[in-house]
């Protein structure tokens, strides 16, 4: 398959052009010549030099991430800019890259695989962003226990999971948004959730929630985050070209 198309076609299925402008990422193909062809794809959760070192060693043609080296344009191809872009053009590796759309699908997103991890059922979006949502809200079929919601999370690729246990010790009603999303702590308080699962937090989030009665649970940036390229990694897997796929899994514990 051409590298043009095969990208042509993750834009479509992720609805690409809706978030245009919504991102400071670049969404879609960042590195590669267009009239490429791709026979292996390689999928992982953060574009470093670690990943297309892997992805090369496996020889993919290209390699497609939810964290890529453009967020708002490359002005110099200097220190780490440089380095990456070596490892990627040094290894004539393609570079795909989807930020916020992989975040907000609702099949194929992150936070939806989180939520059905987690086996709760979507019932809307959650986490505004402009006019569309970056996360779902989601409810659970009989009310869960904190601790158990936080157990299920340790099965995930962390160092464990921090849980600011200020809402109720059963939680029915969640905002799942992934990565960083205690950014949206305001909005899960005027829905009025028992909880908030996200990846990681920031030093305001634990005010905010004890004021607001929500339980967070943070269960790290990179292990919520790995749902979005797992489902694209299938996605591709079972089209009729008959591409290879490999998945590169490298956990930060962040």
């Amino acid at each position: 398959m051409d590298l043009s198309e095969f990208a042509a076609r993750l834009d479509d299925l992720l609805d690409v052009e809706d978030l245009d402008g919504l991102d400071y990422a670049v969404n879609g193909l960042q590195v590669g010549a267009e009239d490429a062809t791709v026979d292996r794809a390689a999928f992982a959760v953060d574009g470093v030099e670690l990943t297309f070192e892997a992805a090369a060693e496996w020889d993919a043609d290209v390699l497609v991430v939810h964290h890529g080296v453009s967020w708002g344009g490359i002005d110099r191809v200097t220190g780490k800019e440089y380095d990456r872009l070596a490892a990627l053009l040094g290894n004539d590796l393609a570079l795909y890259a989807v930020h916020l759309p992989l975040d907000a699908h609702r099949e194929l997103g992150n936070a939806a695989g989180l939520a059905d991890f987690l086996d709760l059922d979507v019932v809307d979006g959650f986490g505004r962003e402009g006019p569309t949502t970056v996360g779902v809200r989601a409810r659970a079929g009989e009310p869960r226990f904190v601790g158990e919601l936080r157990e299920r999370l340790t099965d995930l690729p962390n160092d464990g999971v921090r849980v600011l246990d200020f809402g109720p010790e059963r939680v029915e009603d969640v905002a799942v948004i992934t990565g960083s999303g205690t950014d949206w702590l305001d909005e899960a308080r005027e829905l009025g959730v028992d909880a908030l699962i996200t990846g990681e937090g920031k030093q305001p989030a634990y005010h905010e929630a004890r004021e607001a009665g929500v339980n967070v649970f943070l269960a790290g940036h990179y292990a919520t985050e790995t749902f979005g390229v797992r489902s694209l990694h299938g996605v591709v897997d079972g089209w009729d070209e008959g591409i290879e796929t490999t998945y590169v899994e490298h956990p930060t514990g962040l």
